[in-house]
């Protein structure tokens, strides 16, 4: 039996020294910026707080999906080094990045048929994409086969939960996903929408309440509301460039689930470019989304 090797999307926003420790292939997704592009595997990136400030300074960043040829010589080449692939993706509700993987997946496996690579759509972002990417490799550690990792992830993707709250309803205006007037009347009132990612893999609001003390509450209450019991070994946490607040809702987070796994992380360029800065996000393994 060949051994295997994980990778995901850059949306999954894991630490480099994680990434390396656990030789995880990460797939980059690019954002362009007054017309330049920027990505990892183009040895051009913004820090994160470069590229929030690049928001509050007007700019609107776009994105791309991971580039088809790209993701061809990664795998081609963990192929060819003796190695079958285990690639979690990004939502296919939000990218095409998952359709690219699974393409380029099809098209060395009829080259190779004596190699096996499995992609699957985490219907998640950010810290949720994350939070599959950590229990795949942990259960990987244990000796798990691919298959049987694979397996697990079709069938409790469903229930990795994504709530968050985002800071700036002009960007959301911007972005065209909100009117100017309720993007001002928002504003003025000091809404804090709550929003999921649902079944499908994409972005829902589900909540609107008023100031972020209360956003932040309502983030940490579901979690009781939702998880399967009080204790939840995993509690991942995500912002874009809110340290402050960040820290605020961890404290939270640890006050009520003292012995959860707590793990921060930043939002990425790809997802940070539609929600904007300030975004605070909670993800564990619920109930349902």
């Amino acid at each position: 039996m060949r051994e295997f090797l994980i990778s995901t999307d850059s949306t999954a926003s894991l630490p480099v020294e994680y990434v390396k420790e656990n030789d995880i292939a990460i797939h980059p997704l690019h954002y362009i910026i007054d017309g330049e592009e920027y990505g990892m595997d183009l040895d051009k990136e913004l820090t994160d707080k470069e590229f929030y400030n690049c928001i509050r300074d007007g700019k609107m960043p776009t994105t791309s999906a991971t580039n088809p040829e790209y993701i061809n010589r990664i795998m081609r080449k963990q192929v060819e080094e003796g190695y079958d692939i285990l690639h979690i993706g990004f939502s296919g509700g939000l990218s095409s990045s998952f359709s690219n993987a699974a393409m380029c997946a099809r098209e060395i496996m009829e080259e190779k048929p004596e190699c096996r690579i499995v992609v699957v759509d985490s219907l998640s972002a950010e810290c949720g994409q994350a939070l599959l990417v950590y229990r795949a490799v942990e259960m990987k550690k244990q000796g798990k086969t691919m298959d049987e990792i694979a397996a697990w992830l079709e069938e409790n993707k469903l229930h990795v939960v994504h709530h968050f709250t985002v800071d700036d309803l002009f960007h959301l205006m911007r972005g065209g996903r909100l009117s100017k007037s309720s993007a001002i009347l928002g504003t003025a009132l000091n809404i804090k929408p709550i929003l999921h990612v649902d079944d499908e893999g994409k972005l829902a609001n589900i909540a609107k309440v008023r100031g972020t003390k209360k956003a932040m509450k309502t983030l940490v209450d579901t979690i009781l509301d939702n998880a399967d019991s009080e204790n939840i070994s995993e509690i991942f946490l995500s912002h874009s460039d809110n340290e402050q607040g960040i820290q605020e809702l961890a404290e939270m987070v640890k006050e009520k689930y003292p012995e959860s796994f707590i793990w921060i992380l930043p939002v990425s360029p790809t997802v940070g470019a539609h929600t904007g800065v300030g975004t605070l996000v909670v993800s564990y393994f619920g109930k349902k989304r």
